[in-house]
């Protein structure tokens, strides 16, 4: 099911691409709990509480995750119909569910390695079952590394004795401004991964993940432990 969107200014073949971005970005818990309103040049990420299991996010954290991943597809989005997209985080106190706003500012022509994101973001992404059994090369791991480290995060490799490379995605501090920003991290790794050939599997509980807090640096907090395996595609 489509993320639903409002058109405003934004013409239909433009509004439509937006639908998708905010469709296909992954869902934590199964349940997508965004909601895009296109206003005139501007953009809005909303929260959709109603769809999403309060029992099971009390905090709304995955909530955030969740869009955040939405919007990561957004931006990309809004490159490749001509504009530059500006984004704010929680822009309006007075509306807690207003997550991010996107201007459209421009005009922005997108670059290669963008187009090749935005055609991954069109494919259905595998999202908690890893396939493959090898670990990526180290210079594609520096790679997801930093496009972790663009989006405000940063992604910790954890030790390992041989098979696929699990790692931490991790923010400074907490709440929803970082989980925000983990989630468009999420996003931008899974899209890097499958542009790589590396298959980049996630689980939302790290507790789960054996030594997952050993590598964390002061005021760093855990977001999501990925496993990063070579596909050999």
């Amino acid at each position: 099911m489509a993320t639903p969107i409002v058109a405003g200014a934004l013409n239909e073949h433009n509004a439509s691409r937006f639908v998708v971005a905010g469709a296909l970005a992954p869902a934590l818990h199964d349940i997508r709990a965004s909601r895009l309103r296109a206003l005139p040049g501007l953009v809005e990420v909303h929260a959709d509480p109603v769809r999403f299991r309060a029992a099971a996010d009390p905090r709304a954290r995955g909530l955030h995750l969740s869009c955040g991943a939405a919007l990561f597809n957004l931006r990309l989005s809004s490159v490749q119909v001509g504009y530059e997209p500006v984004v704010r985080l929680l822009p309006d106190r007075g509306h807690p569910t207003l997550l991010a706003s996107v201007r459209l500012a421009g005009p922005r022509r997108s670059r290669p390695e963008e187009r090749l994101l935005y055609a991954a973001s069109l494919r259905p992404l595998p999202g908690r079952q890893p396939y493959g059994d090898q670990r990526p090369p180290l210079p594609v791991l520096q790679e997801l590394q930093e496009a972790a480290r663009l989006e405000g995060a940063a992604l910790h490799l954890l030790p390992r004795s041989g098979g696929p490379q699990t790692a931490v995605l991790v923010t400074s501090g907490d709440g929803p401004s970082a989980w925000l920003r983990a989630g468009q991290a999420l996003q931008s790794l899974l899209l890097h991964g499958a542009v790589r050939a590396v298959s980049v599997s996630f689980l939302y509980d790290v507790t789960r993940v054996p030594r997952a807090l050993e590598r964390l640096h002061p005021g760093e907090v855990p977001q999501i432990a990925v496993e990063l395996a070579r596909t050999g595609l």
